[in-house]
């Protein structure tokens, strides 16, 4: 059962850091996606600057034509790599969300065997409890028995004699009638007979 408890914690935690895991995924791909729109537009705007350039004069152009062109460059690269960032970020949530629900299921499946456990532990209970009723109640059986015999033996009687309970007293322990722990009734029968339980099963052997 220490096992099957530790799997199950060791389940939970799994989920908390694979729900961690998508929080951080989905966080930084929003920022991704930030990211690549603020570099788009810096993409417009940079070559609405190139446009402008364009109708300036030929000497100032060639110059700043060739910023423009490694400014676009590098933001064409950023560009790049943020969406490859996202992408990964992207496959890494997908991963994430597999592993998750992998987990809530390995979770699921060992409730239900801790379930069937118990279910199990219950039965087994009720079984041993009915186990020892019965055997305390075929001593009883026994005790009533002895006691017809040893009436039957000071009084002289013979096995059709039929004792009532007030007979017996003497001879019980304690004085003391004994009571079915089934909730069984008892019939004392005559002397040459055993005495019987109303419940099934709690019968004296012959």
């Amino acid at each position: 059962m220490n096992l099957k408890r530790w799997f199950a914690w060791v389940c939970l935690a799994l989920m908390l850091v694979a729900e961690i895991f998508l929080f951080r995924a989905n966080h930084e791909r929003d920022a991704a996606q930030s990211e690549a729109r603020t570099a788009q537009h810096q993409l417009r705007v940079t070559q609405a600057r190139l446009a402008e350039l364009q109708t300036s004069a030929e000497g100032m152009l060639a110059d700043e034509n060739s910023r423009i062109r490694k400014q676009y460059e590098i933001v064409t690269n950023q560009l790049a790599a943020l969406q490859g960032s996202f992408g990964k970020l992207q496959a890494e949530s997908r991963l994430t969300a597999q592993q998750l629900a992998t987990a809530r299921t390995a979770l699921g499946l060992q409730q239900e065997h801790l379930q069937q456990l118990q279910s199990d532990k219950q039965r087994l209970a009720a079984a041993g409890a009915a186990v020892i009723e019965h055997n305390a109640c075929i001593n009883n059986l026994r005790q009533l028995d002895g006691a017809k015999q040893q009436w039957a033996l000071e009084k002289n009687l013979g096995d059709d004699a039929r004792p009532v309970a007030e007979n017996l007293l003497p001879y019980l322990k304690d004085g003391v009638f004994p009571i079915c722990p089934s909730g069984g009734t008892y019939t004392l029968n005559a002397v040459g007979e055993l005495p019987a339980c109303s419940i099934s099963g709690h019968v004296l052997p012959p």
